[in-house]
């Protein structure tokens, strides 16, 4: 199948870890070019390493969401880049359990996962209209319909899902070549994430979440996620403005049907 973007110009938030990485090297393996963030120069030269294999172009960029002189230089900087493709992958952690932890910890939280990607979105879609295509694909969460886990993170992601949903109507509108999606993955065992820890530390807990939760019974892997996420960057993607797409084994349509349908 051809996706029709090779030579295209991706910018992945988070692109150099878990499933952001996986969506790195497989819009790579599409002759896609690609600049990811990351806070760490150790991994941004890990992960420039990895995609030369692909022979595209790839530079890592060193940004701290958190840090707004960080951000504000990031932001400078994309506005000066072709960008084509811009996922927003990046994202805050499941770890923040207490529902009425500070309002410094909510903002952090909101920070990342809602205001990062709408100031990026900002910044690039005028180059993008005047280009007149553009796709936009943000990484969401099923917790942000289940309304369930850390209460922090599932805001932050219904938030974001709410945007895709309402900002992908007006993009349509104004530029039909400009789509904006959102996949939301269900749970992902991700190296070094959220539930590898819990894999690790409290399996039983993990093991009760995957059986009253997960259909499948099991946790996705990066690489079934990615490929969806690519073709949502593509040419092929042309009639989804506006998309919300799951990607969990049927988890978030469990959930609803488990809890009020029955």
């Amino acid at each position: 199948m051809n996706l029709e973007i090779k030579g295209k110009n991706a910018l992945v938030t988070g692109g150099a870890n878990g499933i952001g990485k996986s969506i790195s090297e497989h819009l790579a393996n599409e002759g896609v070019n690609i600049y990811f963030t990351s806070r760490s120069t150790q991994t941004i030269i890990k992960m420039e390493k990895n995609l030369k294999k692909f022979k595209v172009k790839s530079k890592g960029i060193k940004v701290d969401f958190l840090n707004k002189k960080s951000f504000k230089n990031f932001l400078d900087k994309i506005k000066k880049m072709n960008i084509d493709i811009l996922v927003n992958n990046a994202g805050h952690t499941l770890d923040l359990t207490d529902p009425y932890c500070s309002i410094k910890d909510w903002h952090n939280i909101m920070n990342v996962n809602f205001d990062t990607p709408v100031q990026i979105v900002n910044a690039l879609v005028p180059k993008m209209k005047k280009k007149n295509w553009g796709r936009i694909v943000n990484i969401t969460s099923c917790a942000g319909l289940e309304n369930s886990g850390p209460v922090t993170y599932t805001v932050s992601k219904a938030a974001l899902t709410a945007y895709t949903r309402t900002m992908g109507r007006i993009l349509a509108s104004e530029c039909k070549n400009i789509v904006m999606t959102a996949v939301f993955p269900g749970v992902v065992a991700t190296k070094g994430g959220h539930w590898e820890k819990i894999l690790k530390t409290n399996p039983a807990h993990a093991k009760k979440y995957l059986d009253e939760r997960c259909p499948l019974g099991r946790f996705g892997k990066e690489d079934e996620i990615s490929p969806v996420v690519t073709f949502y960057c593509s040419q092929l993607a042309s009639f989804s403005h506006g998309a919300i797409v799951p990607v969990d084994a049927g988890q978030s349509r469990h959930f609803m049907t488990h809890n009020y349908l029955t």
